[in-house]
């Protein structure tokens, strides 16, 4: 029991701090009252608090029973009822002599139960239209107008349903418990305080309050006059309502002087009473005093009723105010306000006030001082004095339905539009709210309802009947739809049934009988017998006489009357007529002023961009110039330039493209060489036939270029450092040319005028087109529409054409090989008939008409003619191998000697020629008996040829095969093997497959067809373009489809946050503050949530490894992860752009409309007191977490994306990389941007969460592989600019054939790491790469790998591994038979796969995989001379005949001309000498032109008939794993082996 009776004691004790903390001190033996009203019923703690509901007295009046207010055309316009029922002269005193002070005392009265001040959030317009015409507020008639109203705020638990409509809630506590005085909270009340004697705070004069600071909450709305704002010239007080006017300001005055004066009259006579016990005691005082003087002085003067006697407290009774009480009842009083107010002293001296604009007047205008500021009439004390007096002695004007000018036209209103109607306000108000209608309202409080529009005030309608029956004409003469302010407002003041009255007592009877509180009630203990007999004899006069100068006989004993006989009775009663006129309306557009900065800001950002571009041309110029200062010492004394000597100097090849460094050399046989940076000579320009050269010289822009015309040629254009430099090389340049005897002109012109007149290399290109074009059209009698249509051609062009000369070296281009090829030395000499050193168009066409139409006769005559040098009519064996090399040497394979001879010894054995010395045409002829057919279809193959013959060769030989043909050595073809030039025949495929499988040909062999299908392309260009289109979309179907969906996904996000903002909030404010911007920037911000969230996942390798080895890679392109990336980027970069315009619009919007609308929609970081001013655009931008990071994410994404723009990515490779080590800082103020949580709750977690874990993860495990530092042990640098890598494999490094690693070099900065294809086996000691130099990473790593470089270095620089990282590729072994097919660069990954399968075959290790067929298809030979070694390895080891390789040239097959025809002879007789292809050196047979899949495929299932799944792995251009992947579909439809196809694109 003793443990029980504890608890409650402690219970009870917290209990008392937390509720009534003051009631622990030991002198304040009472329970002190909060400030806040919570706890005042101790049954229902929450009644009569700040913010709660109102709680009606009739259901509400809604359009649908819920929210939506009643407005036009079902109740007529608010403006409409004012301007008729509510306007009317000044100047009539109220009939119950009331005074103004008793007026004011009511308003303080209202602000100390309710205060509804404010919009709701989120704001809600609800703007009255004003009357076209509207002599106050559209004079102009415009018909445009419309007075400013926002809806009051409500509470959200309200407005869901007919049976739970909307409630307006209260601002401050209900009780009368001193809220106007003391605040409507703790710390509003310690703010007021000064903690010292229990005071309220005052200024410099102790009889004022404190100036404002802003530490508490007040109304700092706009004086409509002076235009004044902010705080200077506003005071504190409890009541955030009291600088509305001097007349309410004194009011509060009065009783913050009061309450002082209790004070200083309890310290003297309690000494030892600490602040608290001082204060509380004063607070409890004025509180009772005030409840006192409110409910039996002033409440029966405002009703004109005696009010019942007090029966004790009962808590049953809710004191909540009624909207019926707040929005219509208590707004009667406006009717007493008078336009003016008299000031007096002491003596009865209606002093003179100053005007607002120089002069005095009788009394203090009421429009023109809404919450003024800086009053000249107020400097003292005193002069509160002299107002509070006045206003005792002034009679307040009648209690009717004339409401004066001063409100009604000229109330306070926005800084937008200054001026407002008090009694519209009301009305639009009442409909707020949702009030019943008058009779409505009536009948509730057992009142006769009228029924006839007279009978609401007889006597109104006696005087004037014309405002009865316009008003009721306003109303449809349906008296059930007047409203009850209106009906109220026309009441007689006189009658007994009046409606307001009745609400009003009702409303404080419940205010004193359910205020547990209230001084009456004598169980709480607050006052003691004689402490009440003090207030019940305090009246309002006596406080009065407290706080002011005046003394008893000053003013009279009932300040609320003036009666006859009372002291210092006013002059006269005012009349707008006799006072200053009001300040008109004016209108204010918010962002008046800030446009420039606004503008100038705007600019600054978009210059990010171009700043970003700066900096990025800054490092490229930089790089260059210091690649240029390598490159190039200027010499500091001058010297002749001997032939053979190298100068070098910068090419300006054509506006489009970059300039390049070259090095020009004098050679000594009249020849000038232009050569690269690497010595490699780019063109000749030959002088033996010209008498004289031609140069032109610029003479502006620091005089730095120079073009050299070459007749017949293009120009070379050369750009120098300065003048000077330029005038070395013209002074070099002439005296060779007088050494050789070749005089030089020089020219000047503008620069701009000599790179318009250079006849640049893309122009002569353009006129060799036509050349050429116009050749075979000729020759071939082609449509005009296959070779391009010449109608368009202007006649200058034509003329180009045709007077043309082709170079040698433009002929050898033509051909596709070098200039000093043996093959074009000896074409060009037989075609160039007049020895100029160039081909005419004549000359050219002469020789490809019997190229292209000649017999085999006419061809190996022309064959024969070329190589016979010395015209003899016959040719040597010496001649004869001239002839062979000249051949072999578009195979870019350099063959001995000896193994040239063998070729030759061999043709010559087989046709019996092997004792002749010499060969006469007709032995020559002979030599090609086996392929007149082949020899009939050569032709010369030229650019612009291709596509234009539809004979195209196949070198296919249709002859009967032996049925037994003998195992031979695997890859050794015989003589009548069949080949194809596109593709091997079937049977062919058949024959060759069962030979290297070991299995005998058991049928002979069939007729084959294996010409290539070719389509014709389309003839018009809008053809052209559509099917490149459907090209394009066949060729990358995956990437549509996946790219489709997530941009479907973006959208349907974008759409989503759109819709929200611009439908489902279509009433929160926001649509009307910022529609199209909000609209734009929430859509544009969830999109970019969700991209950039989503980007992370396309750089997660590791995952990107494993998810290639499911079935998700059939659907969705792992492979184009970086392009995806790119694409989203770009998408993501295009809405950050939208968001932030969007946003740009919405801060403009946001500086544009006023501060209690920025309110609701940022209710945590802007509060409404009613100084309307927004915030500036800089502080949007600047003074905020939102904008600033805003601003700093477009600052770093301008980088970021800038510096990943091609060009710099490939001049500053590192730059691009550093900077995209920005994305952690992108995430963060991300994150930080939406922290804020202005609009929105932040919702970037909601995309980011997932991908970032799984992103972090997929680091994690990259991060998790030890960083060391690995050993290069050979580097090799192989032909066609691949680097040959072999370093030390680290320990515990696992990984499969087929798949990829990162590196970064150790030199060229250790965190930038490329991605390559592992060429080595895993069952190798070492890692191996093969790099082709493409970038210019590769080609830097190709340098520091060079022997100079090496030698410097002291050893071959080290680098860093991160992978194994996985492919499609790796499953090969999971299939018996394999067939890897590789287009061009694309046969890496394969060099792993090859030497795995040998090494597993030789120690007889446990796999599927039986077989494998490697085919390559490449354009040239020229692209795999680095994997020839790794073939040739496959092939010494390859004892079991395991893999079969074939390798396509598509070249050769796109230009079967005579000398690819020759070619193909000597290519099959070298077979037959050396047992290799004489382009590689290979065993693998070389086919001329593109495999033909089906064929292949079907062959297959004859070797391996066996066999139920076969793995097809393909690597290279789309197109061509497109036509593997419609093979292998095709082959799934007809038989039942499957082709299962796993392909990467590149």
């Amino acid at each position: 029991m003793a443990a029980s009776n504890g608890f409650k004691a402690v219970a009870v004790y917290w209990t008392l701090i937390l509720c009534c903390p003051s009631l622990t001190h030991a002198s304040l033996n009472w329970e002190i009252q909060r400030y806040d009203g919570w706890y005042n019923n101790l049954a229902h703690h929450s009644r009569g608090t700040v913010d709660a509901p109102f709680v009606r007295l009739l259901p509400a009046r809604y359009a649908d029973g819920v929210y939506e207010v009643l407005q036009e055309p079902e109740l007529p316009n608010p403006r409409q009822i004012s301007n008729v029922a509510m306007k009317g002269e000044s100047g009539i005193p109220c009939a119950k002599n009331r005074t103004v002070l008793f007026v004011y005392f009511g308003l303080l009265v209202f602000d100390e139960i309710l205060e509804v001040v404010g919009t709701g959030c989120p704001a809600e317009f609800l703007n009255i239209r004003v009357p076209t015409g509207d002599e106050i507020f559209d004079r102009n008639s415009t018909g445009k107008v419309e007075l400013p109203f926002l809806r009051s705020r409500w509470t959200t638990s309200s407005g869901q349903s007919p049976n739970n409509p909307r409630q307006q809630i209260n601002h401050v506590t209900t009780w009368i418990d001193g809220s106007s005085i003391y605040g409507s909270s703790h710390s509003w009340s310690d703010a007021l305080r000064t903690f010292s004697d229990g005071l309220l705070a005052y200024g410099s004069d102790k009889q004022m309050p404190r100036q404002s600071v802003g530490l508490i909450r007040l109304w700092k709305f706009v004086d409509p006059a002076t235009k004044q704002n902010g705080l200077e010239g506003l005071y504190d007080f409890g009541n955030a309502k009291a600088n509305e006017s001097p007349f309410l300001r004194a009011q509060n005055i009065i009783w913050f002087r009061y309450h002082n004066y209790q004070a200083s009259q309890l310290k003297a006579q309690n000494r030892s009473w600490t602040d608290e016990e001082l204060f509380q005691n004063a607070r409890k005082i004025v509180i009772a005093t005030f409840q006192r003087i409110l409910y039996y002085e002033w409440l029966p003067a405002f009703i004109g009723q005696n009010v019942t006697q007090y029966g004790g407290y009962k808590k049953y009774i809710d004191p909540s105010i009624s909207p019926e009480f707040q929005a219509a009842a208590i707004r009667i009083i406006n009717s007493m306000i008078p336009p003016g107010v008299y000031m007096r002293n002491r003596t009865c001296h209606f002093r003179d006030v100053k005007r607002i604009n120089n002069g005095t007047v009788p009394a203090l205008r009421v429009c023109n001082n809404f919450w003024s500021r800086e009053n000249p009439n107020f400097k003292t004390a005193k002069d509160i004095d002299d107002l509070i007096l006045g206003m005792a002695s002034q009679k307040a004007e009648h209690e009717d339905n004339i409401v004066v000018t001063d409100l009604r036209d000229f109330m306070y209103g926005p800084m937008r539009f200054t001026r407002s109607d008090v009694v519209a306000l009301d009305i639009q108000r009442s409909r707020d709210n949702g009030l019943p209608s008058y009779n409505q309202a009536r009948e509730a409080l057992d009142l006769q309802p009228i029924t006839n529009w007279a009978l609401i005030n007889p006597d109104l309608n006696r005087t004037n009947p014309e405002l009865i029956n316009q008003l009721a004409a306003l109303y449809n003469n349906d008296i059930s739809k007047l409203e009850l302010f209106v009906g109220g407002m026309l009441e007689n003041s006189e009658s007994t049934s009046r409606l307001f009255p009745n609400i009003i007592r009702k409303q404080f009877e419940h205010l004193r009988d359910g205020d547990r509180f209230w001084f009456e009630n004598t169980k709480n203990g607050i006052f003691t017998q004689a402490e009440l007999s003090t207030i019940w004899a305090t009246t309002f006069g006596d406080v009065v006489l407290a706080t002011t100068t005046a003394e008893p006989g000053d003013i009279q004993n009932e300040v609320f009357y003036l009666r006859e006989g009372d002291p210092c009775s006013q002059p006269a009663q005012l009349t707008a007529a006799v006072m200053e006129p009001c300040v008109e309306v004016s209108t204010l557009h918010y962002f008046q002023g800030s446009g420039a900065g606004f503008g100038i800001l705007i600019v600054a950002l978009c210059c990010f961009p171009l700043a970003a571009l700066l900096v990025a041309f800054t490092i490229s110029l930089s790089r260059k110039r210091e690649r240029r200062r390598m490159q190039h010492k200027k010499p500091s004394v001058k010297k002749q330039i001997s032939a053979g000597d190298k100068i070098q100097v910068t090419e300006w090849q054509g506006p489009k493209d970059a300039l390049r460094r070259i090095n020009i050399s004098l050679d000594s046989n009249k020849c000038i060489k232009v050569k690269d940076n690497k010595r490699s000579v780019l063109r000749n320009i030959k002088l033996a036939m010209q008498t004289h050269l031609d140069i032109i010289q610029s003479t502006d822009k620091e005089q730095r270029a120079l073009l050299l015309k070459v007749p017949k040629e293009y120009d070379l254009v050369l750009m120098f450092i300065d003048e000077e430099e330029r005038e070395q090389f013209v002074e070099n340049l002439k005296m060779y040319l007088e050494d050789h005897g070749i005089r030089l002109l020089v020219h000047e012109v503008k620069q701009r005028t000599l790179l318009k007149e250079a006849v640049t290399k893309q122009h002569r290109i353009k006129i060799l087109d036509t050349f050429f074009r116009r050749v075979f059209a000729q020759v071939l009698e082609i449509e005009g529409t296959d070779v391009g249509n010449f109608d368009n051609e202007t006649t200058k062009k034509a003329k180009e054409s045709l007077t043309c000369e082709l170079t040698s070296a433009e002929f050898a281009d033509a051909l596709g090989v070098k200039e000093d090829s043996m093959f074009v030395e000896q074409m060009f000499l037989l075609a160039d008939k007049d020895g100029n050193g160039y081909l005419s168009f004549r000359e050219f066409l002469d020789i490809f008409v019997i190229l292209m139409k000649g017999s085999p006769e006419e061809k190996s005559k022309l064959m024969f003619k070329m190589y016979d040098v010395d015209g003899s009519g016959s040719m040597s064996k010496e001649e004869f191998s001239q002839l062979l090399r000249s051949f072999i040497e578009i195979s870019n394979n350099c063959l001995s000697k000896d193994q040239i001879e063998k070729v030759m010894e061999s043709m010559f054995k087989e046709a019996g020629f092997e004792n002749k010395e010499e060969l006469m045409w007709e032995d020559f002829h002979y030599l090609f008996r086996d392929h007149y057919k082949e020899l009939e279809l050569a032709q010369l193959n030229v650019k612009g040829t291709k596509g234009l013959n539809p004979n195209r060769v196949s070198f296919i030989v249709k002859e009967k095969q032996d049925e037994n043909v003998e195992n031979t050595e695997a890859n050794q073809p015989k003589t009548n093997e069949l080949e194809a030039s596109q593709s091997a025949s079937q049977e062919g495929f058949v024959k060759d497959l069962r030979k290297r499988f070991g299995k005998k040909s058991s049928q002979p062999a069939r007729k084959v067809f294996a010409e290539a299908k070719r389509e014709k392309q389309p003839k018009n260009k809008f053809q052209q373009k559509i099917y490149e289109y459907i090209q394009y979309i066949q060729n990358h179907q995956r990437q549509i489809f996946c790219a489709l969906i997530f941009f479907a996904i973006t959208v349907g996000v974008f759409t989503e946050r759109a819709y929200y903002y611009a439908v489902l909030r279509e009433h929160s404010g926001v649509p009307q503050t910022t529609r199209v911007g909000l609209i734009i920037a929430r859509g544009s911000a969830a999109a970019v949530s969700f991209m950039y969230s989503y980007l992370l996942l396309t750089m997660c390798r590791n995952l990107i490894t494993v998810l290639r080895e499911t079935f998700l890679n059939h659907y969705i392109p792992f492979d184009s992860a970086v392009d995806f990336h790119r694409w989203i980027a770009m998408a993501a970069a295009f809405f950050s752009v939208l968001h932030s315009a969007a946003h740009a619009v919405n801060i403009y919007s946001f500086s544009a409309n006023p501060l209690n609308v920025l309110a609701c929609l940022f209710p945590d970081v802007i509060y409404d007191d009613g100084s309307e001013i927004p915030l500036k655009f800089h502080w949007w931008f600047f003074r905020n977490i939102t904008g600033m990071t805003g601003v700093l994410l477009l600052f770093v994404f301008s980088f970021l994306h800038i510096f990943a723009l091609h060009y710099f990515r490939r001049i500053s490779f590192r730059a691009f990389w550093l900077s995209h080590h920005l994305y952690i800082v992108i995430y963060i103020l991300i994150i930080l941007h939406g922290s804020a949580a202005l609009l929105q709750p932040q919702r970037f977690h909601i995309y980011f969460i997932i991908p970032t874990v799984i992103f972090v993860g997929d680091k994690f495990v990259s991060y998790s592989r030890k960083k060391i530092e690995i050993t290069v042990v050979k580097a090799l640098l192989l032909p066609s600019g691949v680097t040959n890598l072999v370093f030390k494999r680290p320990r515990d490094f696992e990984y499969m054939s087929g798949q990829w690693v990162r590196i970064a070099s150790l030199v060229l900065g250790t965190n930038e790491y490329h991605p390559f294809t592992l060429t080595s086996a895993p069952h190798e000691d070492t890692l191996s790469l093969h790099i082709r130099a493409v970038g210019p990473w590769t080609m830097r790593l190709r340098e520091i790998y060079s022997a100079e470089s090496v030698s410097s270095l002291g050893g071959y620089p080290k680098i860093y591994l991160d992978g194994p990282f996985g492919e499609g590729h790796q499953e090969w072994n999971k299939f018996e038979v394999s067939v890897l097919v590789g287009g061009g660069i694309g046969v890496t990954p394969f060099a792993s796969i090859l030497k795995d399968l040998v090494h597993k075959s030789t120690v007889s290790s446990k796999i599927s995989c039986k077989k494998i067929y490697f085919i390559w298809v490449t354009r040239t030979q020229r692209q795999f001379e680095w994997l020839e070694d790794i073939i040739r390895e496959v092939e010494d080891i390859d004892q079991k005949s395991l893999v079969s390789v074939h390798i396509y040239i598509t070249q050769l097959a796109q230009k079967f001309d005579l000398r690819t025809t020759m070619l193909y002879i000597c290519e099959r007789h070298f077979q037959k000498v050396s047992n290799r292809s004489l382009f590689t050196g290979l065993q693998s047979i070389t086919h001329f032109g593109r495999p033909q899949f089906v064929p292949f495929f079907n062959s297959l299932m004859d070797v391996h008939p066996e066999v139920t799944k076969i793995g097809i792995f393909s690597c290279g251009p789309p197109g061509m794993t497109n036509n593997v992947e419609k093979a292998c579909k095709q082959m799934n439809k007809r038989h039942k082996i499957q082709f299962n196809h796993h392909f990467e694109n590149f």
